[in-house]
């Protein structure tokens, strides 16, 4: 089989990032990827993308600067991990061009720029995948198939909180700007995935939303401490970012979610708590009930089931026979039935990369249909936007209703400045 002739587009933290995770997935055998270019408007920074991947395949990518200098090169697929307002300029055009194209999350940076998307993958050859990378955790891949066997039972609600932050700076200046993607769309999304992913589709959503707090630091500017960085791969720009900035983008959401099954989320997202922080996500069902361990920690799954007490060790996979792991996932992870895994978040983070990479290739070879594809991405961030929507006017939000742009108030200024 050819190799896949791969541009990465974007080379900043994420794309960085990603080339990361291919190189991941070829030092397990997957060798599906050609890197041919290094794509960047910041040519600084495609440079250094092309001499890590040099130093990671034995060949450096091609550097440019624009697409139509891409297509000198010739490339099969590319890889947008562009800033999220470039995200749909950058993924209509390359549709356009029939390349197979993964977009980083969110999808885009509205639900309109999602639709524009989505119609230019419904009208092109090309394969879209959406880079969403939290449901790829082999513990979250456990989690979904004992729901599917009801070892609780049939769910009954869900509890997701994730609370802390305090003033600090999230990973880089532009997550608290609410025109270039505010921290509840920017992790938000990821959230609303892995929901659905685990219980299906979200029907509505009843919000409070909060700018806590309007002025952020950044560590890295003030003493050199990174802070919140992901993979560690983001001092060098943090360290360039102001020592103190003004959020535009709220950076809380306390929200009622229903499922169209019946289920029931409490919700909390809050990137502005001060002291004792909290992460939950737990499921209760008609038997029992599920706590998840944080994504990507590797850490167990605890069962509280009736007649049975606590399970959160090996045995929890008894209770699924049949659970296993996709082939990529298996030679990455080292097994194909896991229920923790010890790893640094560095490690995890590739792999997990790497996931969405066998994926995308598998897709393009026609062996089967992508995972996340523009309407599982387009609700990712509909429901993100949901919330944000129902915070500025006090109603119940449905899901149908930001898909198809009927509710777009808090949105709407956005759009305008993205001129679409």
């Amino acid at each position: 089989m050819d190799k896949i002739r791969l541009a990465i587009v974007g080379c900043g933290g994420m794309g960085h990032r990603h080339m990361y995770g291919l190189a991941e997935l070829c030092h397990v055998g997957w060798q599906r990827f050609d890197l041919v270019g290094a794509c960047d408007p910041i040519i600084e920074n495609a440079e250094s993308l092309a001499k890590q991947a040099e130093e990671r395949f034995g060949k450096r990518p091609t550097v440019v600067e624009n697409l139509e200098q891409l297509a000198a090169v010739g490339v099969d697929a590319v890889d947008v991990t562009t800033t999220p307002p470039y995200h749909h300029t950058v993924a209509v055009e390359t549709l356009g061009r029939g390349w197979h194209t993964m977009v980083e999350k969110p999808m885009g940076l509205t639900v309109r720029a999602c639709n524009l998307i989505r119609a230019a993958a419904e009208s092109s050859d090309a394969v879209l995948s959406v880079a969403e990378n939290y449901r790829r955790d082999p513990i979250n891949r456990l989690a979904k198939a004992l729901l599917n066997v009801e070892v609780i039972g049939q769910p009954r609600f869900l509890i997701h909180h994730a609370i802390g932050g305090t003033n600090r700076m999230l990973i880089s200046v532009w997550r608290h700007q609410k025109d270039q993607s505010g921290v509840l769309l920017d992790v938000g999304v990821h959230y609303a995935d892995i929901m659905e992913y685990l219980l299906g589709e979200i029907d509505t959503v009843y919000a409070q939303t909060r700018l806590h707090e309007p002025i952020r630091h950044n560590p890295a500017a003030i003493t050199g401490d990174s802070g919140s960085n992901p993979a560690g791969v983001y001092t060098e720009w943090q360290r360039k970012m102001p020592a103190e900035f003004e959020a535009t983008a709220e950076d809380a959401a306390y929200a009622t979610l229903t499922f169209k099954n019946g289920v029931v989320g409490q919700y909390i997202e809050d990137h502005g708590a001060w002291g004792q922080g909290s992460w939950m996500r737990q499921i209760h069902g008609s038997q029992g009930s599920m706590t998840l361990p944080g994504d990507r920690s590797g850490r167990n799954i605890s069962l509280q089931i009736d007649g049975k007490g606590t399970i959160n060790d090996e045995s929890i996979l008894d209770l699924v026979p049949n659970f296993q792991l996709d082939a990529v996932t298996t030679d990455l992870f080292g097994g194909d039935r896991l229920c923790q895994y010890d790893l640094p978040f560095t490690d995890t983070d590739a792999k997990i990369i790497a996931i969405e990479y066998g994926d995308f290739a598998e897709a393009i070879a026609g062996n089967r249909p992508i995972e996340v594809d523009a309407y599982k991405g387009t609700r990712s961030v509909a429901v993100s936007y949901a919330m944000l929507e129902s915070g500025a006017s006090g109603e119940i939000v449905q899901i149908n209703k930001m898909l198809d742009e009927a509710i777009n108030s808090y949105q709407h200024e956005i759009d305008n400045g993205l001129g679409i």
